[in-house]
């Protein structure tokens, strides 16, 4: 059995195990990589890359079919399943060569294989061990089914769904968070009838009550039905079809199901626990500086408990990366992750939902909500909802929360906004250009700052 060894050795090539390493290369530290399918992981190979490119697609659909109402001759004639997976595919395997490319301009030692943690800092691949000075696991996540929810056939997942190569009839989407609902979005503007079941009383349950609302009539507009405080209790399927029974007695047929619950750690069968490892309902804990309960050894990613985000991986990975340098890097603030959800229309969020603010600050926290039908972008592109910001009590806004299309473009101010721990004053005063959606949030502000200018009382 041979030994190699170097400064960092990384278990999982996914956002937060590459970013890690070619931090850490530039660092000038050692490094050596270990993953067992692809480098760039579920988020570019089967999540968000892919599923944001039939987003766009569907975009495209939704746009030629409403042709006339921007004075544009157009028709529609329906999707070309094997074009759009053409187009999707070509993205992924474009940003698969540079990731491949820039891994060897930064000397990066990238192992194939599937990894073991058998202690210390170390990782065995089939049959050599790779020891480093510092360990990083970073081995993602997996999608969840139900218990007694087996997926295979007409059950699916969404690493299935991106792979379909025809466009069903009929669905029904069992899960309403972020997941869910995109492709609930997707598959509506491909034609297919929709139906979303969740157990919790609104769409995306973890955004603010204003975002789950504002969603969820939007989606009435484009016919996409929903049943929100429902329980799933099974589902039966045959050649012909799969029926899905709810707790109300009710029971829905449709040609497919997907199975959109959220997803998992991916932490078993890695050595982990024999390691030593402390796991806790699948996870690995980790202090604010992403420190395991083993010295040296450290995690990032959906394996961490928190948001389950591709750039809070990525974020993660950098931060270690910087922490074994030894350069003292700041304390990821957990709040301050934005976080995008691709649906028609868009739900975009950052900070502390109204709820979360007046557990944290009390009753007397302050909201202003400001209409898109008053922003001059936003009427342009025929996307309607709106910004809603979250005040602590004489102090900063701690929360910005936004719908309609594109707003997700938006979030990099309101991140900044946040983190700046900026009050209405602060951002009242700042330009934004004419027209553009980002008025939005100055109008907002200015709203909130005791200035409101194209906001009806």
């Amino acid at each position: 059995m041979s030994d190699t060894s170097a400064d960092l050795v990384i278990l999982g090539g996914g956002s937060g195990g590459y970013a890690a390493a070619f931090r850490a290369a530039e660092l000038g530290l050692s490094v050596t990589l270990i993953e067992k399918d692809k480098l760039g992981g579920t988020c570019l190979h089967r999540g968000c890359i892919p599923t944001k490119a039939l987003l766009h697609a569907a975009e495209v659909a939704d746009e030629t079919r409403e042709a006339e109402s921007f004075g544009v001759k157009a028709v529609f004639e329906g999707i070309d399943i094997a074009g759009v997976n053409k187009y999707k595919d070509g993205i992924v395997a474009r940003l698969y060569k540079g990731l491949q490319g820039l891994a060897k301009a930064h000397k990066v030692n990238l192992v194939e294989g599937t990894g073991r943690f058998v202690g210390g800092t170390t990782v065995e691949v089939e049959g050599t061990r790779y020891t480093g000075k510092n360990l990083l696991l970073a081995t993602g996540s997996y999608s969840r089914t139900l218990p007694g929810l087996e997926l295979g056939g007409r059950i699916i997942a969404s690493e299935q769904a991106l792979t379909l190569d025809y466009v069903p009839q009929k669905v029904v989407v069992l899960g309403g968070g972020v997941i869910g609902v995109e492709f609930a979005s997707v598959w509506a503007s491909f034609g297919v009838e929709v139906t979303v079941v969740e157990a919790l009383p609104r769409l995306v349950p973890n955004e603010d009550e204003f975002a789950s609302k504002q969603l969820e009539r939007a989606f009435r507009r484009r016919k996409i039905a929903f049943k929100t405080g429902v329980r799933f209790t099974g589902a039966k399927q045959d050649d012909n079809g799969v029926s899905v029974s709810l707790e109300s007695g009710e029971t829905l047929e449709a040609d497919l199901l997907l199975v959109a619950v959220g997803r998992g750690p991916n932490s078993a069968g890695h050595g982990y626990e024999e390691a030593g490892l402390t796991i806790d309902r699948g996870f690995v804990p980790t202090d604010e500086r992403l420190r395991t309960n083993l010295p040296n050894v450290y995690a990032v990613g959906d394996i961490v408990p928190g948001l389950q985000l591709a750039h809070r991986g990525f974020q993660q990975g950098i931060f270690v990366a910087e922490e074994i340098a030894g350069q003292n890097p700041r304390v990821i603030d957990e709040r301050g992750i934005p976080r995008v959800t691709y649906s028609h229309p868009e739900v975009a969020s950052v900070g502390l939902t109204e709820a979360q603010a007046k557990e944290q600050y009390g009753a007397d926290v302050t909201t202003f909500t400001y209409d898109l039908g008053g922003n001059g972008k936003s009427q342009i592109l025929k996307t309607s909802g709106g910004v809603k910001l979250v005040k602590a009590p004489d102090g900063p806004v701690v929360g910005v929360h936004m719908v309609g299309d594109r707003v997700g473009e938006l979030i990099g101010e309101a991140q900044l906004i946040y983190s700046w721990e900026a009050f209405p004053e602060d951002v009242a005063p700042l330009i934004h250009a004419h027209p553009t959606q980002t008025e939005a949030l100055g109008e907002a502000f200015l709203a909130l700052a005791g200035k409101p200018l194209h906001v009806h009382s």
